[in-house]
């Protein structure tokens, strides 16, 4: 983990603990294993529970989930904080998300347990946050852990001083010694012994590891490092010594898509002309959409593959990876022309449309992994139950297509009664007559309605502006790049749903997660970044001026709330939060990408369309601000690199003049986004664009102009003349 070698300095402050406490190093949640598998669908009514503690008050899914533990939980916030300065008790905080696997593990096998109860509440205060709402607390602690342990994942479980600081923690711990590690009961004994016996020794090492987390949350700028192409391409090469080309992907398993990646070298490949890792994406993007991580049936992306070759996923599905990864198929198709990256492109909107959808427009977050306490259930086939479904003839082309044998390719070990023969769903052999292929496409039909019928997995249905942001600008730009309708009557709404639900025009205040018709007081750095890429997306799609004015409005409060105008860049959370014991500045663009490598290529695209020099100035200062981290660890921030290729030409400016409804205007559209060129924006001339676009006229119905400063090549009405002038 990326952390862990940053904050190399704590690892001696955790040693000293580990030797205080008799602990072993935490166990990477990714590997440890369970002999219990927890049940993920809704929980019953509270009539058939013993207990009911005060989670049942919160909107988290996550939370909610552990409302009837014999646990008295307590949500982050100031009561619980009071309860333990005034009591002077340990905080226990065990920080996951609703569709976590070994976070249901972790609850089935100790959070249910009475007597973990009895031993949390005499000697804690216990506290649950759900990372998805609370990203900031989560990385403050994360990033702790990974110190002290060398890795990190979820469940997070910590223990705190009453003023929240840092003493010791690990992600899963198992309910007995195994792994080489204490049993968790054991471990809260004997961390309420030592805040009884030892508690100046705890809270002088609390104060330590929060000093130097303080320090290393530093970022270094580039002061005179020369931030320009040699560094761009010095990240190229290292990106591409990890690709497997037997694979594709690039590192070893478990495989993460990690979209900004490939999407950050398919960009400098094309424009290098490099052939060679032009391949290497494609390669990657085809190896995906045929393995089992990719649902063949439904749509939709799962989260990471637990092998290199793409083929078991870890089966639950994250809204912001398929956001990414529509981007990056969109992409695929302008290179490579492949119909192939288009369908799958498609078919990942129509699930989002179909099962991630409010009825208002809002984008829900995640499916689980697990359905009726199995993982992978609702996904998997045996071959009895496809002879069965299918006609013979149907059944001969899906077995081939699919792989499906009788044994399966998919046995889950960390259950200790497995279900059987299960066959994940992967292309094997993808060449098809065409007879073959309407065999193929009547099975898909008939397995698709079986499956539908099954208990599907647990929907984490909360809203959360920065993850609707990445989805807003997916289906915006998949509506430029393709021409559905459907894909901007899906952005427009949900830019509605998310202006009438998370944002108070009166104050430009953005929220961050909405759900069950409540949303909540947070601010994060996140929600705002990725919400304006995604209007910005939207706008460059459309024209609309009214969505520019609103991602200048966004712009408005996201520098006045998370910039910091001495240092540059921008932090995770606003000043003053009285909840977080130190403000950081993310700068890892791991799943998700950082806040700030997002805010800074959004404002030099709004600064390229508004010809607003303050917006590029802070932009480049953030690029600058991670400087040293640009230039020894340029894979930890693919999306950055993006910004810091963007921020070093001038870009091209696709100025379609005349009314952007017009028919003229929509072919101009699409042309200006059918060729695959990052350096470049595309604006209307009315509303608060430049001031030379608002000069360019349109005579006789819309006009394109491609412009650099102030100089333009001839106007042109016809698409295919404005595609061979971008060419």
């Amino acid at each position: 983990m990326i952390f862990s070698a940053r904050l190399h300095p704590l690892a001696g402050l955790a040693a000293g603990f580990f030797l205080l406490t008799g602990a072993g190093a935490a166990e990477p949640a990714a590997t440890a294993a369970s002999k219990t598998k927890p049940v993920s669908t809704p929980v019953p009514p509270a009539s058939a529970h013993a207990h009911t503690n005060r989670l049942a008050r919160e909107k988290s899914p996550y939370l909610l989930q552990h409302q009837h533990n014999p646990v008295d939980w307590y949500a982050w916030g100031e009561e619980a904080f009071k309860k333990a300065r005034a009591e002077d008790k340990p905080i226990f905080l065990s920080i996951g998300y609703s569709t976590c696997h070994w976070c249901h593990v972790m609850e089935r096998e100790s959070f249910e347990d009475p007597k973990i109860g009895a031993l949390l509440k005499e000697h804690f205060v216990s506290i649950k946050v759900d990372r998805e709402e609370r990203p900031d607390v989560d990385k403050i602690y994360m990033t702790a852990v990974q110190a002290m342990t060398g890795s990190g994942g979820w469940p997070l479980n910590i223990f705190l001083t009453p003023d929240l600081k840092p003493i010791y923690g690990g992600t899963y711990f198992p309910p007995e010694n195994r792994y080489g590690r204490p049993s968790f009961s054991e471990t809260l004994k004997r961390m309420a012994e030592l805040w009884k016996t030892r508690k100046a020794d705890l809270v002088g090492t609390a104060t330590q590891i929060h000093q130097q987390l303080v320090s290393l949350n530093e970022p270094s700028a580039a002061g005179e490092l020369a931030l320009g192409a040699p560094v761009l391409a010095k990240a190229v090469d290292k990106i591409k010594a990890e690709y497997d080309s037997r694979n594709g992907g690039f590192g070893k398993r478990p495989k993460f898509p990690r979209p900004s990646q490939p999407a950050f070298l398919l960009a400098q490949a094309v424009r290098q002309k490099d052939q060679a890792a032009v391949r290497m994406v494609l390669h990657t993007c085809e190896r995906m959409a045929a393995g089992g991580m990719y649902d063949q049936l439904g749509g939709g992306f799962a989260r990471y593959s637990v092998d290199a070759e793409w083929l078991v996923p870890h089966f639950e599905k994250m809204l912001y990876d398929n956001a990414q990864l529509v981007q990056l198929y969109l992409d695929a198709y302008l290179v490579s022309g492949d119909a192939q990256h288009a369908a799958v492109v498609r078919d990942v909107l129509r699930y989002v449309q179909r099962d991630m959808t409010h009825a208002r427009g809002g984008f829900y977050s995640a499916e689980d992994a697990d359905s009726e306490g199995k993982e992978g259930k609702f996904y998997c086939w045996t071959r009895t139950e496809l002879e069965k479904l299918l006609s013979a003839a149907e059944f001969k082309v899906a077995a081939r297509y699919f792989g499906i044998t009788e044994k399966g390719n998919f046995v889950d070990h960390s259950d200790p009664n497995p279900l059987p023969e299960q066959n994940i769903l992967s292309i094997v052999d993808p060449k098809l007559t065409a007879a073959e292929a309407a065999l193929l496409a009547a099975a898909k039909q008939k397995m698709f309605a079986v499956r539908a019928k099954r208990v599907r997995p647990h929907l984490d249905d909360k809203v959360l502006a920065s993850w609707n942001g990445l989805m807003l600008g997916a289906f915006a730009r998949a509506y430029a790049v393709l021409g559905d309708e459907t894909f901007r009557t899906a952005a427009e709404q949900n830019l509605a749903f998310i202006q009438g639900a998370l944002w108070d025009a009166g104050t430009k205040t953005l929220y961050h997660r909405w759900r069950d018709g409540e949303r909540d007081t947070v601010q994060l750095l996140d929600a705002y970044a990725y919400l304006l890429a995604g209007v910005i997306d939207l706008y460059e799609a459309t024209l609309a001026p009214q969505h520019l004015e609103f991602a200048l409005a966004l712009v408005t409060t996201m520098i006045a709330k998370f910039h910091d105008p001495a240092e540059g860049g921008f932090f995770t959370s606003p000043p003053g939060a009285p909840d977080l014991i130190l403000r950081t500045k993310e700068d890892y663009d791991g799943a998700e990408p950082a806040g700030n490598s997002v805010a800074a290529l959004a404002l030099l695209k709004l600064a390229a369309i508004t010809d607003r020099a303050d917006l590029r100035q802070i932009a480049v200062k953030t690029v600058r601000l991670f400087g040293s981290r640009l230039q020894t660890a340029p894979q930890a921030v693919p999306y950055l690199l993006q910004a810091l290729g963007f921020s070093l030409e001038e870009p091209r400016r696709i100025v379609i003049a005349g009314d952007p409804k017009a028919a003229g205007a929509r072919k101009l559209l699409g042309a200006a986004h059918g060729i695959f060129q990052p350096l470049k924006v595309v604006l209307g001339n009315t509303g608060p664009v430049e001031a030379f676009a608002r000069t360019l006229p349109a005579p006789n119905g819309p006009t394109a102009y491609v412009c650099t400063g102030t100089a333009c090549q001839a106007p042109t009405q016809d698409a295919d003349k404005l595609k061979a002038l971008l060419r």
